[in-house]
């Protein structure tokens, strides 16, 4: 039986247009599904851009639902929920990325983060510290531990935010000499004001002083703790050591070295620190404790306040002018008070120190921020010094 090769020849066209009409018909399928995904996760992206979060986040789930597999959509999702205050949908939506087989090492551990930011909003302590323990090992290590670092601050569990300052320290993540020796400071404190243990306060501020000699803070409470000791010889060498090591805190002691240095009979070696002090940073605080000192040592008042004269002629004061004013006296009867009131108030605000991250005032000084947490924010010196 001989093969008709005029069927080949018939056959030919007809798969070449079933072909083609498949291919068409799948072309076409695509292009549909291609302009519906876009469309509304470009809708999504408009409605984000023009702070209408409600609406974007319906497009985004639209987009989601026509394409689980979109990674980005699931994280913007996820993301939108959260800024939205909405924790618990936010949560689902990277507990869903978290379940999923398929996912890829590093966008299982970015959805890991991003479940720890999403426990942190909504207050889940716990939860989000054991999300930041999960992150040990991987990319966002840094991330987390600095986080870690922040809440051990904030709930003041000083001795596990010292185990992680110092692997963060270990690994290169950054300096934690200062925050170390703070964290020993907050631990001695506690040692004396919940347990009344004084020498063990003295021995944690010891070390963190071998630690971080040029550290202020150590130095000055550990001066405090030997003061209340009665050991006020003690005291006053650990004071006048700041000269050498932190010598900008001296204005913050300066008034206590006078007290410190009469009761110990070495208020002329206490002036002449001062002097040096000043002569290296004009405060007026140390001028005030120059007055004070020269007072002390049996200079009247009238010759020991021309140093707030002195102050005036290189920086522009009104505390010291207030100051100086004290104790001057008026021609006419009964004004000096109403006078001296009216200054007082007038400087008041600029005696207070400013935290150089944020912005906040206090009138006494602190070594944390109230406002922005950050450490050794605040300078040693009056709003009207900077």
């Amino acid at each position: 039986m001989e093969f008709d090769f005029s069927w080949l020849l018939l056959g030919v066209p007809i798969v070449f247009a079933l072909g083609w009409f498949a291919s068409r018909f799948d072309l076409r399928q695509l292009r549909i599904e291609n302009r519906q995904a876009p469309k509304a996760y470009f809708k999504g992206l408009d409605y984000l851009l023009n702070e209408q979060q409600d609406q974007a986040i319906d497009a985004f789930i639209e987009a989601v639902q026509r394409d689980p597999d979109t990674l980005e959509l699931h994280f913007a999702l996820g993301n939108l929920f959260r800024r939205r205050g909405e924790y618990e949908r936010a949560v689902r939506v990277h507990e869903h990325l978290l379940a999923r087989a398929d996912l890829s090492q590093t966008d299982r551990e970015r959805a890991q983060y991003a479940l720890a930011q999403d426990f942190l909003k909504a207050g889940l302590i716990d939860r989000a510290e054991d999300a930041l323990r999960k992150l040990d090992g991987t990319h966002y290590q840094s991330q987390a531990w600095l986080t870690l670092l922040t809440l051990y601050e904030r709930s003041r569990d000083w001795p596990r935010a010292a185990d992680i300052a110092r692997s963060s320290q270990q690994t290169g993540v950054g300096d934690f000499t200062h925050r170390l020796a703070h964290y020993q400071c907050e631990l001695a404190a506690a040692a004396l004001d919940k347990h009344g243990d004084p020498g063990g306060a003295r021995q944690l501020l010891e070390a963190a002083i071998q630690s971080a000699p040029d550290a202020a803070r150590p130095r000055i409470q550990l001066a405090s703790l030997l003061a209340s000791l009665d050991d006020l010889r003690g005291a006053f060498e650990q004071l006048t050591l700041l000269e050498l090591h932190a010598p900008h805190a001296v204005p913050l002691v300066a008034s206590e070295l006078v007290r410190i240095g009469r009761a110990t009979a070495q208020l002329p070696r206490t002036a002449d620190l001062l002097r040096r002090c000043y002569a290296a940073t004009a405060s007026i605080d140390i001028a005030d404790a120059i007055v004070q000192a020269d007072t002390g040592a049996g200079i009247p008042m009238p010759q020991a306040r021309q140093h707030y004269l002195e102050h005036m002629t290189q920086e522009p004061s009104l505390i010291a002018a207030t100051r100086w004013l004290s104790h001057e006296p008026f021609a006419q009867e009964g004004a000096h008070p109403v006078v001296q009131r009216s200054l007082e108030h007038a400087v008041r605000p600029l005696t207070r120190y400013r935290c150089a991250a944020c912005g906040f005032e206090t009138q006494g000084y602190f070594w944390q921020c109230p406002g922005c947490q950050a450490w050794d924010s605040f300078p040693p010196r009056r709003i009207e010094e900077l």
